[in-house]
């Protein structure tokens, strides 16, 4: 089970280091043009918050795993993580983009298993 917890927290933070990192340095246009198309929705500024969010959220979940302490902050990272794909969900849907829904999907499942591995006692 260790080594489970280990793929699914690792790669949950470097995906949304990735992801993250790639809204938040690109334009709002390149973010739509590589097929980002949810955020001719949104205001610049509201992309770039999102992407900061995931940025920072991703390091909260893949540090302590690093350090092999701080579990809570992890909890904490892994439970923001899950809000935004709720929102991206909710997103999609309305704009009647299923299968990004899909992929969105299984990232909250992943947050929500980081978050209940990592919660305080």
């Amino acid at each position: 089970m260790t080594i489970t917890i280990w793929i699914v927290q690792c790669l949950l933070g470097l995906l949304f280091i990735i992801t993250g990192s790639f809204k938040f340095f690109q334009s709002k246009e390149k973010v739509i043009a590589s097929g980002g198309t949810w955020a001719s929705d949104f205001k610049a500024g509201t992309v770039k918050l999102i992407a900061g969010t995931e940025l920072v959220c991703a390091l909260l979940v893949l540090v302590p795993k690093l350090a092999g302490r701080w579990n809570g902050v992890a909890h904490v990272g892994a439970t923001c993580i899950a809000i935004i794909m709720a929102g991206a969900i909710y997103t999609h849907i309305r704009r009647k983009e299923y299968s990004h829904a899909i992929i969105n999907v299984v990232f909250l499942l992943m947050a929500a298993f980081v978050s209940y591995v990592n919660k305080p006692c």
